[in-house]
C-alpha cells in the first residue's frame, strides 16, 4: 500500500476501487461455478440448478434499486463494504457438513451473495462518475471500459478458479478459502477506502430510487433485454449443453467458460478504440443502435448453423468468440452511457436503477435457460436470444444522440 500515497486522491481511489471489485468478482464468478458444476454432478436437472440461482438474481433487482438510495445517503464506501461482508457471509453459511448442504440453504446463500454482488458493482460504477474531472469524457468512457472489462476477465478466472478448486479440493474446502481471502481485502477496504465517497450533498427521498431521466430509463429498458439475451443461453444451458454433448469434464467446462470471459472482458477494455474507429465523439445512441444490430447477427446463425446439423463443435466455439466479442462491445457502451447519462449528485441512483434492470435482464435469462433448454434445447435459447437482441436494437433507437453541429458537453443527456 506504500506506492498509493505518492498517487494524486483521485487515482489512488479508483485503484481502491477496482481492486477491491476485482477481489469480489474473483469469489463471485468462483462461487457461481463451484454451485453449478457441483450440483450438476449430484444430479439435478438444469431447471433445479437455475432455481438455486433464483434468489441471487430475484435479490440482485431489489437491491440495485435500494442500494443506489443507500449509496447517496450514506456514501459508496459503506455499501461497498458491505457488499464485501455480506459476500463473506454468503460463503461462510455453505461451509456446513456435506450433508447440511441442502437447495434452501444454497438458495439462502445465494440471495445473500446476490445482494453483495450488486452493493459491490452498483458502488463500484458510481465511484468512477465522481472520481473522473468534469469535462473529460474521453478519460471517463475509458475508466469505465478498464473497470467493466477488467471485471469480467477475473469473472472469467474465477469460473476457473471454481472449476480448479472443485477437482482439487471438496466443496467446502474451496468455499473457505475463498472465505477466508475475501475476507482479508475486507478489511483492507475498511482501512482505505475514502469515507465520504458518494455521499449525495442533498439527503436523498426514497422515492429518488425510481429515474425521473428518459435517457436512462430508455437505456436501462435496453439492458434489461440485452443480459437476459446472453444468459438465456450461457448461464445454465451452455455449461451443461458442452458437458453433456461434447463429453467435457468439470475443469474443460470451467477452463473454456473462463477463457470466453476473460476475451470478453479484453474486449470490453479495448471497446473505446474500437468504437472511436467509426467517430471520434464519444457513444451516443447511434452507436448503441449500431452495434446491437450486429450483435442480434450471432445468436441466429449459431441456431441456424445447428439446425442445420454442421459440426456443433465449431458452430458453438466459433459462434461464441464472435458473440463474446460483439456482445463486450455492447455491455461496455452500456456502462459508459450509464454513468455519463447519471446526475452528478447522487450518481449511485441512477447507476442503481439502471443495475436494477440489468438484474432483472440477468433473472429472465436464467429461468428462462434452465427451463427452455430443458424442454426445448439449446437451438430454441438462442432463437430467444436473436429476439431480445432485437428488441434491444429497437428500444436503442430512443436513446439520446449527438447533435454534430454542437460542441460535445459534460453531461452527454443535455446535448440532444
Amino acid at each position: 500500500m506504500q506506492f498509493l500515497t505518492h498517487l494524486s486522491s483521485p487515482v489512488r481511489q479508483y485503484l481502491l476501487v477496482t481492486g477491491n471489485y476485482w477481489a469480489f468478482t474473483l469469489t463471485d464468478g468462483a462461487l457461481r461455478m463451484l454451485v453449478l458444476l457441483h450440483f450438476h454432478k449430484l444430479g439435478y436437472s438444469p431447471l433445479q440448478i437455475a432455481l438455486l440461482f433464483l434468489f441471487y438474481e430475484l435479490f440482485g433487482v431489489v437491491t440495485n434499486l435500494i442500494g443506489g438510495w443507500l449509496g447517496a445517503r450514506f456514501g459508496l464506501n459503506r455499501t461497498m463494504n458491505l457488499g464485501l461482508a455480506l459476500q463473506v457471509a454468503a460463503l461462510s453459511m455453505l461451509l456446513v457438513p456435506s450433508h447440511l448442504l441442502s437447495v434452501p440453504l444454497v438458495m439462502a446463500s445465494q440471495a445473500l451473495s446476490g445482494i453483495a454482488k450488486d452493493l459491490n458493482k452498483m458502488s463500484a460504477k458510481s465511484s468512477i462518475k465522481l472520481l473522473v474531472p468534469d469535462g473529460a469524457n474521453g478519460t471517463l468512457y475509458r475508466w469505465i471500459a478498464l473497470l467493466t472489462g477488467s471485471k469480467n476477465a477475473l469473472k472469467g478466472l474465477g469460473f476457473f478458479l471454481g472449476s480448479a478448486l472443485l477437482t482439487l479440493f471438496d466443496f467446502r474446502g474451496a468455499v473457505t478459502l475463498m472465505a477466508l481471502g475475501l475476507g482479508i481485502v475486507w478489511l483492507l477496504s475498511l482501512r482505505y477506502l475514502k469515507q465520504d465517497l458518494g455521499k449525495a450533498k442533498v439527503k436523498s427521498r426514497f422515492s429518488d430510487i425510481f429515474s425521473k431521466s428518459p435517457a436512462v430509463n430508455i437505456l436501462s429498458a435496453a439492458r434489461l433485454l440485452l443480459f437476459a439475451s446472453r444468459d438465456v443461453w450461457f448461464v445454465i444451458a451452455l455449461p451443461i449443453f458442452l458437458a453433456n454433448q461434447f463429453g467435457w469434464s468439470h475443469w474443460l467446462v470451467g477452463a473454456f467458460l473462463a477463457s470466453w470471459v476473460i476475451g470478453y472482458g479484453i474486449v470490453q477494455t479495448l471497446a473505446p478504440k474500437i468504437t472511436s474507429a467509426r467517430s471520434s465523439l464519444p457513444p451516443d445512441g447511434r452507436t448503441a443502435l449500431f452495434w446491437a444490430l450486429l450483435l442480434a447477427a450471432a445468436p441466429a446463425l449459431i441456431a441456424i448453423a445447428l439446425y442445420q446439423e454442421l459440426d456443433p463443435q465449431v458452430v458453438v466455439l466459433g459462434g461464441l468468440l464472435v458473440f463474446a466479442g460483439l456482445f463486450a462491445i455492447n455491455s461496455s457502451l452500456h456502462s459508459y452511457l450509464i454513468v455519463a447519462y447519471a446526475r452528478e449528485d447522487g450518481a449511485s441512483l441512477d447507476v442503481g436503477f439502471y443495475y436494477m434492470a440489468n438484474a432483472t435482464g440477468r433473472l429472465i435469462g436464467t429461468l428462462l435457460s434452465g427451463w427452455v433448454f430443458q424442454s426445448a434445447g439449446l437451438i430454441t435459447c438462442l432463437l430467444i436470444s436473436t429476439a431480445f437482441i432485437a428488441l434491444t436494437a429497437l428500444i436503442s433507437m430512443a436513446l439520446p444522440k449527438h447533435k454534430i453541429e454542437e460542441p460535445y458537453t459534460r453531461n452527454p443527456a443535455s446535448q440532444y
